[in-house]
């Protein structure tokens, strides 16, 4: 599942040629996604003008000039690649339809934002823009990692008295937003935090020194286009390469590379999802 640097990324090559841009048409090749799409999707994106492109959590948000914002979750292996070029910042010419493009966005300046979804576990809704922040997806999101709202005394009174695992409490949503499998063990990678520990336990000082650390993660994961290990890739259709910086994740069995370090990256299973860090750094 695309985290949050994936998400951005995709929303960062998109907005050159759909922010300010008018939907001339959109395709809606079938009713559903993983849910039932909106009632005359189609009509109600066409003609219409992306005003802006945003983000929230892992969620892609596009505000129109109808007073409707597009809402898209990517799902397991869902795609949005740009084909034109009327920028002269893609390559691609526009291809020939594909057996699960499920959505086709015709802009007015030339370019083709096409939506692929084998699986079809991603989403789109079409919700009233002042009412956004209230869709049952988005209601009870916690602070965005890279926001204002995210700091040190938020995130040391939020894992305060929880009895669950660190590596449980950053993955949940309503504690902070977007964070995801892979860079909840990177950041406890970084922070020599061991995802066993109950996040109760957790000093208020080493609770605070994760909000900086997490940052950094999301944004060398941005700078680098995401992680692609299956299914991922850039809006322009390229793959990511974070995961070749990858300091634990899938890593298990290879040696520690904190220097000095003599211990090897171990994989456990909490909450059906692995978890992978180092038994000697991370306490």
């Amino acid at each position: 599942m695309p985290e949050l640097p994936e998400v951005e990324t995709v929303r960062r090559g998109l907005a050159p040629v759909m922010e300010g841009a008018v939907i001339a048409r959109a395709d809606v090749n079938r009713p559903d996604l993983r849910w039932p799409l909106p009632a005359d999707m189609a009509t109600r994106l066409t003609e219409k003008t992306v005003l802006s492109l945003r983000r929230r959590s892992k969620y892609i948000l596009a505000d129109l000039s109808s007073g409707e914002t597009l809402l898209i979750h990517l799902g397991m292996s869902g795609r949005m690649t740009v084909s034109g070029d009327p920028l002269g910042a893609f390559h691609h010419d526009h291809p020939a339809p594909a057996k699960h493009d499920h959505v086709v966005f015709h802009m007015a300046n030339g370019a083709r934002i096409t939506f692929n979804d084998p699986r079809r576990f991603g989403a789109m809704d079409l919700i009233s823009t002042p009412a956004a922040d209230t869709h049952p997806l988005l209601a009870k999101l916690g602070p965005e990692p890279l926001g204002n709202q995210f700091d040190e005394s938020y995130l040391a009174d939020a894992l305060s008295g929880r009895n669950t695992p660190i590596k449980s409490a950053l993955l949940d949503q309503r504690i902070v937003a977007g964070l995801g499998n892979i860079y909840v063990c990177e950041a406890l990678y970084r922070a020599r935090i061991s995802p066993k520990r109950r996040a109760r336990n957790l000093s208020r000082a080493r609770a605070a020194a994760l909000v900086p650390i997490i940052r950094d993660v999301l944004r060398d994961a941005i700078e680098a286009g995401g992680s692609s290990l299956r299914d991922f890739r850039q809006a322009d259709g390229e793959l990511g390469y974070f995961q070749h910086s990858f300091d634990v994740y899938d890593r298990e069995g290879d040696p520690c590379r904190t220097p000095g370090c003599t211990g090897t990256i171990t994989r456990i299973v909490q909450s059906g999802r692995s978890s992978f860090y180092c038994t000697l750094c991370q306490r």
